[in-house]
């Protein structure tokens, strides 16, 4: 089993691609589509969430993304959604439960009984190290259609009717979020005397990580543990932690822009 994502610069491809992936025989339930609110949206569920829910998950909002597609008995994608609030993005619309998990965990994370139907049905669930990647694109105006794939050849389909549809590359969507960062942390690691070009491999790593959802609001040495477990001792060096320490106030920023 394997999850298969694409970032899309309009709706409209977002859709094509939904309803390829269902042409080419995806479930309802192996699909999900996450759009940003653009306009009020009939027929939705809004969502409040809490300052605490990075990911902007909660019970609640499982509880409607479940009452939502069983209001709509089964209905195709597209007509039934939550719109929620994400902390750090804004208000979305979710269709699915692949769409409602996109940016959160699974299990609590998402409300218990339908955590436990994603958890059972959907195997490892949606990979939670790209999320902050398809935050960005949401903020910027971008949707994201995700979908499971039952085996290695469902996978390449799906792969296949992503960038057919239009889809972004993961890589190039790292690519230019960095991009958009580089300069600004530039400026401070060199203001500490020491070699941005050098040590920015490292440093970048330390801030992907605290951008994490596991990691998320966790101080350096709140997270060590997980991220020992999670790196060899030989990438924990000082500009891997500089990076983490940035990569904390950076996400401490975008939801303090959110909030105000």
């Amino acid at each position: 089993m394997e999850i298969v994502t694409g970032v899309f610069n309009s709706d409209r491809q977002a859709v094509n691609a939904a309803e390829q992936l269902r042409n080419a025989g995806l479930s309802e339930q192996e699909i999900g589509y996450v759009t940003p609110v653009r306009r009020s949206e009939p027929g939705t569920t809004q969502v409040p969430v809490t300052d605490t829910e990075d990911s902007g998950m909660g019970k609640a909002m499982g509880a409607a993304v479940g009452g939502a597609m069983g209001a709509a008995g089964g209905a195709t994608l597209g007509l039934a959604a939550a719109m929620l609030v994400v902390p750090g993005v804004g208000p979305v619309l979710a269709f699915g439960l692949l769409g409602a998990t996109l940016l959160g965990g699974t299990g609590a994370a998402v409300g218990a009984q339908v955590g436990d139907a994603i958890e059972e049905g959907l195997g490892e669930g949606v990979p939670h190290e790209d999320v902050y990647l398809y935050e960005n694109a949401l903020k910027h105006g971008r949707s994201v259609v995700v979908a499971h794939a039952n085996d290695a050849s469902q996978a390449s389909k799906a792969r296949e009717v992503m960038n057919s549809a239009g889809a972004t590359h993961v890589d190039e969507l790292r690519e230019n979020w960095w991009r958009e960062l580089r300069d600004q942390e530039w400026t401070d690691y060199q203001a500490s005397g020491r070699e941005f070009e050098s040590d920015e491999l490292s440093y970048r790593k330390g801030f992907e990580a605290a951008l994490h959802p596991e990691r998320r609001g966790k101080s350096y040495s709140e997270a060590e543990k997980d991220l020992r477990a999670s790196f060899r001792d030989s990438d924990l060096d000082s500009a891997f932690r500089r990076g983490y320490e940035r990569g904390s106030a950076h996400h401490a920023k975008l939801m303090e822009t959110r909030r105000g």
